[in-house]
């Protein structure tokens, strides 16, 4: 059986190298279409897509945030968790500086910037999630609780209904 090809990427180099399992998956990436479509594309509920947030705190202090594809960031509560005044995604030129990666290819693994890593903890819950494998159009299928391990994901519940 031949070895599925997957990109090259920095997130796939960092998954390879902690020997976390994972599965690579290509759909048709949409410019802003989002945890939408590629819950579409791959026939799967938007809540196991995990979509990865560059953001910012008040003095532009980045981080990152791990939240299931239906819900959105409650900014207040995450800082009131945070203890700074506000936090906000980043603009998407500071968020690929930040990350290494392409704003809609972002994924939290092999960072260009070593960022705290903030999970939403329902994320925990799943038996798997997909998430980004740093490339638009591109997922990788993998356990929760090992992105929370390698990536030493603090916990948090800040997820609110879109």
């Amino acid at each position: 059986m031949a070895k599925v090809k997957y990109p090259k990427t920095n997130a796939i180099r960092f998954l390879e190298e902690n020997k976390i399992p994972f599965e690579g998956f290509f759909y048709k990436y949409e410019e802003r279409g989002g945890t939408k479509v590629s819950a579409r594309e791959l026939g799967v509920d938007e809540h196991i897509i995990v979509k990865t947030i560059i953001m910012e705190d008040e003095s532009k202090k980045p981080f990152t945030v791990l939240m299931h594809g239906d819900k959105e960031i409650s900014t207040k509560n995450l800082a009131r968790i945070l203890n700074v005044k506000a936090v906000s995604p980043c603009a998407p030129e500071t968020a690929n500086k930040h990350s290494g990666y392409i704003v809609g290819g972002t994924s939290p693994f092999g960072t260009r910037k070593n960022m705290p890593v903030f999970m939403e903890k329902s994320i925990l819950d799943l038996e798997y999630i997909f998430i980004n494998g740093g490339k638009r159009g591109f997922l990788v299928k993998i356990n929760p609780r090992d992105v929370q391990r390698v990536l030493n994901a603090t916990l948090v519940e800040v997820g609110i209904d879109g």
